[in-house]
């Protein structure tokens, strides 16, 4: 048979006919822009990451974007960030993954991974010199673990010529394949988390060697003026906070704000208690008389926003707009959660500037929920939108306000308290316990005996409990 003459022409969408030269140039621009595309998103994370690195003074923040930054400039499935502590403890640090489908799975198996090259190490020589013989059993581990449905890639994090973890970078595609270039992408974070890493410790020291005493009793008078020093009256609540600093002076900050001038001039008056009153955290990067200084500020602007009767989204928006311009060359920010909470119609309306997100414990079906928002740090991002949420509370439901000195407050081991054993905590307090100050005390005891009688936490810790009296009074018989 004789092949059939190839057409010299093909139809478009419109019905005329397309020359196939028309068609293989249009395909040819198509990648073109797409390559370009894909190029130029590639170096806005990298922007961001690095912008980032020379502007966010929490280390922990940082680390949070790195397996993110990581998978999206390959395109992967996801990545997650394994350190090893000085202390010899290999742990998985952070972990992302675009799909929650198979994080679970993902978190196990490198979490395994760790322990049993932890457990393998624990009494092997010097801590630098089983470092380096460890990551590469982590290695062999981790893809143990996984198995071959990942496509896996690894590279070392190097501080002082010393490996100090591992950025791994996986994908679940059975046709993703670890390119030269992906690689170097991969390694480039890599590169930026260790001058993060090693940026922190030089801080460290610095701070260290840099705390004056007389700065830090001027920035203590300072804070304690800020602190409320009274609880409000307010119909149907039941409050207790307490602000432990881990030096003479914190950064962090709360704050319960009236909203009406009435408010400012009875606050016992049983009009202020029905009336709506705010709810603010936050903690302010870095310490000392210029996160004392700061704190004023930004508790100024707060409450004459809250007077002026904007949303909570709208309050967020102006206190950005007016910290991107006072701190814009500081690389000072702070992290801010406001509430506002209505007892005639208990509800709650509330915005979140990258703070953590209180837990919400209902009494009527014993579980917790996280109340958040989406928004960046204050000060950071003049373009940034902020959201807001409302929540209806009943009788005996109890929100916990918190900033990460309590999670993050580590053992002498180097393990940290973290959100799930005071999810846990809070759960059994809230069952147990009959007043807002019971459960406070409660928590603070528990990280007490967690970090260690004779330690103190490397940051601030504040915790502020606002419970809605319950209509029946439980009498428990436990000690809280």
């Amino acid at each position: 048979m004789t092949a059939a003459p190839l057409p010299s022409s093909s139809p478009d969408a419109t019905g005329q006919d397309v020359r196939p030269e028309a068609v293989s140039t249009y395909a040819l621009r198509e990648l073109v822009a797409r390559l370009q595309r894909e190029q130029i998103k590639i170096q806005d994370l990298l922007s961001s990451l690095g912008f980032a690195l020379r502007s966010l003074e929490n280390l922990n923040q940082f680390l949070e974007l790195i397996p993110m930054i990581a998978s999206r400039v390959t395109d992967a499935t996801g990545g997650a960030l394994v350190l090893f502590r000085p202390d010899g403890q290999i742990r998985l640090e952070r972990l992302h993954c675009q799909s929650d489908k198979h994080c679970h799975d993902v978190k196990m198996a490198l979490e395994a991974a760790t322990r049993q090259v932890t457990a393998s190490f624990a009494t092997s020589g010097s801590t630098m010199t089983v470092a380096r013989t460890a990551m590469l059993s982590l290695d062999r581990y981790v893809h143990r673990y996984l198995g071959n449905e990942f496509k896996l890639f690894g590279t070392a994090i190097i501080v002082k010529n010393v490996e100090r973890g591992r950025l791994y970078v996986f994908s679940r595609d059975p046709d993703y394949s670890w390119v030269e270039t992906r690689q170097k992408l991969v390694r480039l974070v890599a590169d930026q988390t260790a001058v993060a890493i090693e940026n922190e410790e030089l801080t460290v020291a610095l701070r260290k060697k840099e705390r004056l005493g007389r700065e830090l009793e001027i920035g203590a008078e300072i804070q304690l003026q800020l602190l409320p020093r009274q609880f409000p009256n307010i119909e149907g609540i039941d409050l207790a906070a307490q602000c432990h600093t881990a030096n003479k002076v914190g950064g962090d900050y709360y704050d319960f704000i009236p909203t009406t001038y009435d408010q400012l001039r009875h606050p016992e008056s049983q009009v202020s208690a029905l009336a709506p009153w705010s709810f603010a955290i936050g903690d302010v990067m870095g310490k000392g008389v210029p996160a004392g200084l700061i704190m004023t500020m930004v508790r100024g602007m707060l409450r004459a926003e809250v007077l002026h009767s904007h949303s909570p989204a709208q309050i967020l928006h102006h206190l950005n707009h007016v910290m991107h311009t006072d701190l814009e060359n500081s690389s000072r920010f702070v992290t801010l959660f406001y509430g506002e909470y209505d007892p005639k119609q208990r509800q709650l309306a509330y915005s979140n500037a990258a703070h953590n997100p209180p837990f919400l414990w209902r009494a009527a079906t014993n579980t917790v929920v996280r109340l958040d928002t989406v928004g960046m740090l204050l000060g950071l991002d003049m373009q940034t939108q902020y959201y807001e949420n409302r929540v209806q509370l009943e009788p005996g439901d109890t929100i916990i306000y918190y900033t990460d000195g309590f999670t993050d407050a580590a053992n002498a081991k180097g393990e940290r308290f973290d959100e799930d054993n005071l999810i846990n905590a809070l759960t059994w307090a809230c069952r147990n316990c009959n007043s807002a100050q019971e459960i406070l005390d409660y928590l603070f005891d528990l990280l007490s005996k967690f970090v260690g009688r004779d330690r103190t936490t490397d940051d601030d810790v504040t915790v502020v409990v606002m419970r809605l009296k319950p209509g029946l009074q439980l009498n428990l018989a436990l000690d809280c």
